[in-house]
């Protein structure tokens, strides 16, 4: 069935129900929607959005756990003119009424399992809030929506209409909401399908979190390509041993997440054959080398690929890699894909061959931050000298070429400090104590001394292993110079991380000064 090529990602579901009507779209434990039902059930929650006054560019927030209706709902919101706004449902009170007072939402997608973080929430904002997905006042159940017409609303939508905001805490963990168009998720998905090759029978295992950038591979590259999509429960992404046992039952062909989940199942032994495992692809942070190596020993026949992309652009560079790895050198970057220009500069805006800001500008990039104009000011680059020069996002990350004309990742450009007048990279200190065989992760931080910045280095042990600072100290000194040393070491089981599944060194840098 020849279809015209789609402009918005509601066209993703509306072609996928006629070309394949019977297939199944999304998975989650024993329940599935075909593309038919999917289509109807999101024209219904559009169809009823509508009616409760909701227009073209409405902000609808989602707060669900790991469930099928997060769907119906991404597609309903759309569907209905509305920008969705995916919310954690494991994040402060205070934090969501930030969100969605900053987003005017006025309604939310949720469930009965919420409905006593969703009581908090509610008497903690000034203004009422609808919900969806629950029985009482101001809310109307799941049933009573789909009693609605299943005919597609008469909307008009243009493909640089706001699609939805994703929040982010960013380096000042201030939130900030990233708006994104139907075309720059739709480019994302036309990108990331050709560049890895997904096909129809193709099954996706959506591991991250809906307010998480990665989740959009599940839901946009996987209805683009007309594949499947299997969502890992919050139990088997706890009990792992669950999770690799659905890796196998589903068949999954696609893996995308970051890498501190691929450790895990390292360190738990739960790598098994992945008989149907066409990719991994990881990103957010960096994978240790050594711990690669070991992997791509595990699964000899699965293709691996570096992605990186703030989620102010979806994804800008990709690293395949068919063999092992240095294990002294950080996995590059890689090369741009396409679509997608960049240029590295100096302090002075000007373009370098050494280390540099990586700026992008690329049709998945973001319209802008959300209600933030300082923010957006500094966020974007455009160059002056020149008369009709294009806009870059400034990533904040500090990279360079190397010698195969890839882009390696330095480190970031907030994260470079000052001890004793000397430069520091502090990913750099980090990338140097993960080669240390006895630890299993560490997270490299600043605090304030009595005259001048300390440096300070969480690390995580293996277990029944004992390292003393002392080892630790001269490892790093065979390939550091003294003032990259850290002064102070704590010990961890485990780094605490932030919802997005990073680091979270600000809670590591409380935590110190708290002692």
């Amino acid at each position: 069935m020849k279809l015209p090529q789609p402009y918005l990602l509601t066209q993703l579901l509306e072609q996928g129900a006629l070309k394949h009507p019977e297939k199944k779209a999304f998975i989650f434990n024993d329940k599935s929607y075909t593309y038919k039902e999917l289509d109807e059930k999101s024209n219904q929650l559009a169809n009823y959005l509508i009616s409760k006054g909701i227009v073209k560019g409405d902000r609808i927030g989602i707060l669900l756990g790991r469930s099928i209706e997060t769907a119906i709902a991404v597609y309903g919101i759309m569907k209905s003119g509305g920008v969705f706004v995916p919310l954690d449902p494991q994040a402060p009170e205070e934090r969501l009424v930030h969100f969605i007072s900053n987003c005017s939402i006025t309604t939310l997608v949720s469930s009965s399992s919420l409905k006593r973080k969703l009581s908090k929430v509610t008497s903690l904002l000034s203004t009422k809030i609808n919900s969806i997905g629950l029985v009482g006042d101001n809310s109307v159940s799941w049933d009573d929506v789909f009693k609605l017409s299943i005919d597609k609303p008469n909307i008009h939508i243009l493909e640089l209409d706001l699609a939805y905001i994703m929040y982010t805490s960013g380096s000042t963990g201030i939130p900030k909401g990233i708006m994104h168009t139907h075309r720059s998720g739709l480019s994302y998905a036309e990108l990331s399908c050709s560049l890895y090759g997904v096909g129809g029978e193709d099954k996706i295992a959506s591991i991250a979190p809906l307010h998480f950038d990665q989740s959009t591979f599940g839901y946009f590259t996987s209805l683009y390509a007309g594949a499947t999509t299997v969502i890992a429960s919050e139990g088997q992404l706890i009990m792992l041993e669950s999770l690799s046992q659905l890796i196998e039952k589903e068949e999954i062909s696609f893996l995308y997440t970051v890498p501190l989940l691929f450790t895990q199942l390292q360190e738990k032994q739960l790598i098994k054959e992945f008989r149907h495992l066409k990719w991994i692809l990881f990103g957010g942070e960096v994978y240790p080398p050594k711990k690669f190596n070991q992997l791509i020993e595990e699964l000899p026949h699965v293709n691996f690929s570096n992605v990186y992309g703030p989620a102010e652009v979806n994804q800008c560079t990709y690293k395949h890699i068919n063999g092992k790895v240095e294990e002294d050198k950080t996995i590059p970057l890689g090369q741009v894909w396409n679509n997608t220009e960049v240029k590295v500069v100096d302090a002075e805006n000007k373009e370098t061959e050494g280390i540099g800001e990586l700026l992008v500008r690329s049709s998945t990039m973001m319209m802008g931050y959300w209600k933030n104009d300082e923010m957006n000011q500094r966020a974007f680059f455009v160059d002056r000298n020149l008369a009709a020069s294009p806009k870059y996002y400034r990533t904040g990350d500090l990279v360079k070429y190397n010698e195969d004309g890839e882009l390696v990742f330095i480190g970031r450009k907030d994260r470079q400090v000052k001890i004793r007048g000397h430069r520091v990279e502090l990913s750099e200190v980090e990338n140097h104590l993960n080669l240390i065989e006895s630890l299993t992760e560490s997270a490299v931080f600043t605090i304030a001394g009595s005259d001048e910045k300390l440096l300070c280095a969480a690390v995580c042990v293996k277990e029944n292993i004992e390292l003393l600072e002392k080892d630790i100290r001269i490892h790093l000194t065979k390939f550091l110079p003294k003032n990259h040393i850290p002064t102070h070491f704590i010990y961890k089981k485990a780094l605490p991380r932030t919802e997005n599944g990073k680091v979270d060194y600000n809670n590591l840098v409380q935590s110190f000064n708290s002692k």
